[in-house]
């Protein structure tokens, strides 16, 4: 594989992250088939093990609490393609704050994921988030 290639890909899934982390903030699962693959698998805290993007989708929608808000701050991202699959791991740094006051809450994240390269791009096919640290506000 060429070095353009690897670097085209290494972009591609950065911005995979930051689509990711704009899903999550503005609330838009109807745009997640461009973030995960239809049979994703996640590992969370707050959702345990959910299996397939409908479910996935669903838990996402019932997830946040009314009049909150989150801002997801992605960095340290590490990448490994090989071929068509690649490991890809960031820390989060998420504020939850209501109605545009200032952050309640603050959580450091690792995430951790297994992407592979479709048709459509470089989706998630499995995701595994571990809290770091939680702050209180």
């Amino acid at each position: 594989m060429s070095t353009t290639t690897v670097i085209a890909d290494r972009i591609e899934i950065a911005d995979l992250f930051a689509r990711f982390a704009l899903l999550l903030d503005e609330k838009r699962w109807d745009d997640a088939d461009t973030v995960f693959t239809d049979d994703v698998t996640a590992h969370s805290p707050r959702s345990g093990e959910v299996h397939g993007l409908d479910t996935l989708v669903g838990f996402m929608r019932r997830a946040g609490a009314d009049g909150e808000r989150t801002q997801h701050l992605t960095t340290d991202l590490l990448v490994d393609v090989d071929g068509d699959r690649a490991a890809a791991s960031a820390n989060s740094l998420v504020h939850f704050s209501r109605d545009g006051g200032a952050p309640h809450l603050s959580s450091g994240l690792r995430v951790v994921c297994t992407v592979v390269r479709t048709p459509a791009g470089w989706r998630i096919r499995e995701s595994r988030t571990v809290v770091i640290w939680t702050r209180q506000e």
